[in-house]
């Protein structure tokens, strides 16, 4: 047999197969299983029908895999006449592409205009009756029925202390409850109770066989129709991604849960969080700033955790505590809470910015430790001193230690020799620019912040362009086969920054003007520049001038 002759793509930056014609999918078990993406799925929390998934995992797992989706393609090819209709993503089916009898036989029945839908088929599902059956009368009244078994395990209790008691085994206390009834009548009630119920149960059972045999005959044309409609949808998001990297369309990936609103942007990728611990160890790995938040929606009580990827703009107002609004796709809205946050570069121009977000953080760091350890040393000396003062009855007048002129001069000498040093390499530093013309002096400006900012940028760039997806779905349950990579273009469609139009605001009494405002930032940079550059240019006149003497 010759090999079919599978087309290929470029989707996401990695070639993958396309299923673009019904000998396709007719074909589907001959494509080598490395070149899937997806090796299986969960068959709930995703954004495909779970009966339409369910229907196809045939083992029951609640996981959906190659070879159950390759055998669901030869089920549709075989029973349909032309496989192309699955791409219309239709729940109705023509008559006349229904290649099994047995089932166009039962959609005859129900057809309009030459095609049967889904919901005919649950119409005539909905309307299927049998004989009712009469329910065996209740030996006893409903209320007492209620009683007994609320007094039940009471009862009970009570007949086996005193079966115990006439052993000499147990005491029943004095005031304890007694029931009003012998234990003979009571075991007599229990057993008619129980005969009664069982024969409610089996008569419910019953019923309910009567109706799925009568409904039988419906149950194989709503399998096909929901998965006619479902599994086009299902390749897309299983073979290729498509759904995922095809932003263009309608169309969503199955594992986008909705849209999170938070910090004036809109962070598109979101996806149900169902095992935390899979995602401490699997979503760092995918080099993502992620944001973790739980979910829950006032009026219906629903709750879920999600994670969203936030591939655009700043993150200083992001931490953990931050409170947001996440839309679902079906536009129900939730309460979200950010409950943690995994930190990695989302652009080489915030990754500029990050040693000194860092630098400033861990100065404001200490000093708010220092603040509050002197805050604690001070209320402390003060409390001691306070007790002292209760205990002694009087007040003591603090003596002071007496000066120790050698144990200072160390401290100066010390002192002397640090500065001497910093002083020896700022004119090290002088002398060797003292011949830089001004355009040198902000060469090594430059130079300086770019020693300082390059190694993130350049750690930002490499992480950038490795961003992948894949950790994130595999601890969602998936078995990714093939990287699923979020390049800084695509991950621009990922998160919607806000974009305000350009308006003129009436001018505040007293408020500057923005050119004004630029024009002092100008020049104070310049004046600054100047004022360091001629420092360092005096420095190293100086230096020149005692090294000559």
């Amino acid at each position: 047999m010759a090999k079919y002759n599978w087309s290929f793509a470029n989707v996401g930056g990695v070639t993958r197969v396309r299923i673009q014609s019904a000998e396709d999918i007719r074909h589907l078990g001959e494509l080598d299983k490395k070149m899937w993406t997806v090796l299986s799925c969960p068959t709930t929390g995703l954004e495909i029908s779970s009966d339409s998934l369910s229907l196809m995992d045939l083992d029951g797992d609640g996981k959906l895999r190659v070879k159950e989706v390759i055998a669901t393609a030869d089920y549709l090819c075989a029973t349909l006449k032309d496989a192309k209709s699955l791409f219309e993503q239709s729940d109705s089916i023509a008559l006349d592409n229904i290649a099994d009898e047995s089932l166009k036989a039962v959609a005859e029945k129900l057809a309009k205009d030459g095609k049967v839908s889904l919901a005919d088929v649950q119409a005539a599902i909905d309307a299927v009756t049998v004989e009712e059956k009469p329910v065996p009368a209740a030996p006893l009244e409903a209320d007492v029925i209620a009683a007994y078994k609320e007094k039940q395990a009471e009862y009970a209790a009570y007949f086996e202390q005193e079966k115990l008691q006439k052993l000499g085994l147990a005491v029943i206390a004095e005031d304890a409850p007694k029931p009003g009834m012998t234990e003979k009548k009571f075991l007599e009630m229990g057993a008619q109770i129980a005969r009664w119920e069982s024969e409610v149960e089996s008569l419910k059972l019953k019923v309910e066989s009567e109706l799925a045999e009568a409904r039988a005959e419906f149950m194989p044309l709503r399998k096909l129709l929901l998965i006619h409609r479902d599994f086009y949808r299902l390749l897309r998001n299983f073979v290729t991604l498509e759904d995922f990297y095809d932003r263009d369309s309608s169309t969503i990936a199955s594992f986008e849960a909705g849209t999170l609103i938070i910090d004036q942007r809109a962070c598109h990728l979101c996806m149900r969080v169902h095992d935390p611990a899979k995602h401490d160890a699997q979503a760092p790995l995918s080099g993502m700033y992620l944001i973790y938040c739980n979910c829950v929606n006032q009026k219906t009580g629903k709750s879920m955790a999600i994670v969203a990827a936030v591939t655009q703009g700043e993150v200083n107002n992001l931490s953990i505590g931050k409170n947001a609004v996440f839309y679902d796709n079906d536009g129900l809205d939730y309460d979200a809470t950010v409950t943690k946050i995994i930190d990695n570069p989302i652009s080489i121009r915030q990754s500029f910015w990050t040693p000194y977000r860092k630098f400033a953080n861990w100065v404001e760091d200490k000093i708010n430790k220092s603040a509050a350890e002197k805050d604690a040393k001070a209320f402390g000396d003060l409390t001691a001193k306070g007790e002292g003062l209760i205990a002694n009855g009087e007040k003591k007048e603090e003596q002071k230690p007496a000066f120790d002129i050698a144990k200072f001069a160390g401290i100066f000498a010390a002192i002397g020799m640090a500065l001497g040093m910093i002083g020896a390499a700022l004119v090290s530093v002088a002398e060797g620019m003292s011949g830089f013309k001004w355009w040198q002096y902000i060469i090594v400006f430059v130079c300086i912040l770019l020693v300082i900012s390059g190694p993130s940028m350049i750690m930002a760039w490499l992480k950038l362009r490795r961003r992948n997806l894949a950790p994130v779905l595999n601890a969602n349950g998936w078995a990714i086969n093939s990287d699923a990579l979020v390049s800084v273009l695509f991950g621009r469609t990922l998160t919607e920054q806000v974009m305000f139009p350009v308006v003129k605001l009436p001018k505040v009494k007293g408020q500057m003007d923005s050119w004004k405002k630029w024009l002092i930032a100008i020049c104070s940079i310049l004046v600054g520049l100047g004022i360091i550059c001629g420092v360092l240019y005096l420095c190293g006149f100086c230096f020149s001038c005692l090294r000559f003497h």
